[in-house]
C-alpha cells in the first residue's frame, strides 16, 4: 500500500509534465491516491498532459481570479469525489513588469495581480475546498525561499513572502478543521513559471554550486515527494512549517 492509498487529492498549476504539479500527481497516484486536476486558461492542454498520468484524471476549470469558480469549486469536484483529504496550490503568476529587476518602477496593478494569484489565492483555495475537507486533511502550497532579496524574482518575492505568511494564518484558523498548512520550498527548477521569469539564469548558473546536496535544475521528483509525504498521515502534528528541498542552499552563507 502507498503512503496516500485511499486518499482524495485535488492539484492545481498541472500545465506541463515539467511542472511541480505534476510530479505531485503523478507521485500521489503512484502512492495509492485518486486525483482530481484544475485547469486554467488552456484547458485542452491541462486535459492533454493530464492523460500522460498513470491514471488520467478528471480536470475542473478553475480561475482563482474568478469569485464563480471558487464558489462552485467544491460542487465541481464533488461530482468526481466525495470528498478531499488534500489540496495542492501550485498557483503563481507575476506580470513581467513585476520582474527582472524592475522592482522601483513596478505600478500597482502589476503587484496586485502578483498578489492576488500567487498569496491570496492560498486563502481562496482553501477556504473553496474546506467544505469538502469534513474529516480534515492536509494544504500544500508551493514556495520559493522568500527570507532574501533575490536577482530579477523582485515582486514575486514579496508575493511569496506573503504566501508564507498566508500558510501560517491558514494553519492557525484551519487547524481546529483537523486542515494541517505547510509549504514546500523549492530551489529553481526549469519549469514553465521559471522561463517566464527575466534572466532567470542567474539561478541557474549559482544554485548547483552552492547546494551542499548539489541540484539538478530539471528534476521536480524531490519537490514532489516533499509535497506527497506532507499530503499523507506521516505529518499528523505538522502545520504552519516551511520544508525546503533545494539541495541546502537556504541554510548555507554566502
Amino acid at each position: 500500500m502507498g503512503i496516500l492509498e485511499g486518499k482524495r487529492i485535488l492539484v492545481t498549476g498541472v500545465l506541463t509534465d515539467s511542472s511541480i504539479a505534476y510530479a505531485v500527481a503523478r507521485i500521489a497516484q503512484e502512492e495509492g491516491a485518486t486525483v482530481v486536476l484544475t485547469g486554467f486558461g488552456r484547458m485542452s492542454l491541462v486535459e492533454r498532459i493530464a492523460k500522460r498520468l498513470p491514471e488520467p484524471p478528471p480536470v475542473v476549470e478553475l480561475d482563482v481570479q474568478n469569485t464563480e469558480h471558487l464558489d462552485t469549486l467544491a460542487d465541481r469536484v464533488g461530482e468526481h469525489v466525495d470528498g478531499l483529504d488534500g489540496v495542492v496550490h501550485a498557483i503563481a503568476f507575476a506580470p513581467q513588469g513585476a520582474l527582472g529587476g524592475n522592482f522601483l518602477n513596478t505600478p500597482w496593478e502589476d503587484v496586485a495581480t502578483a498578489m492576488h494569484v500567487s498569496t491570496y489565492s492560498f486563502k481562496a483555495l482553501a477556504t473553496a475546498c474546506l467544505p469538502l475537507m469534513k474529516s480534515g486533511g492536509s494544504i500544500v502550497g508551493i514556495d520559493f525561499d522568500a527570507t532574501k532579496a533575490w536577482p530579477v524574482y523582485d515582486w514575486m518575492g514579496v508575493a511569496k513572502a506573503g504566501l508564507e505568511s498566508c500558510s501560517r494564518y491558514l494553519a492557525r484558523d484551519l487547524g481546529p478543521h483537523g486542515v494541517r498548512v505547510n509549504l514546500v520550498a523549492a530551489g529553481p527548477l526549469r519549469t514553465m513559471a521559471a522561463k517566464n521569469i527575466p534572466n532567470f539564469k542567474e539561478f541557474e548558473e549559482s544554485w548547483p554550486a552552492k547546494a551542499p546536496l548539489g541540484w539538478d535544475l530539471s528534476d521536480t521528483g524531490p519537490a514532489g515527494k516533499a509535497c506527497v509525504a506532507l499530503l499523507s498521515d506521516w505529518f499528523p502534528a505538522t502545520t504552519g512549517e516551511i520544508v525546503h528541498v533545494d539541495g541546502g542552499v537556504h541554510a548555507m552563507g554566502v
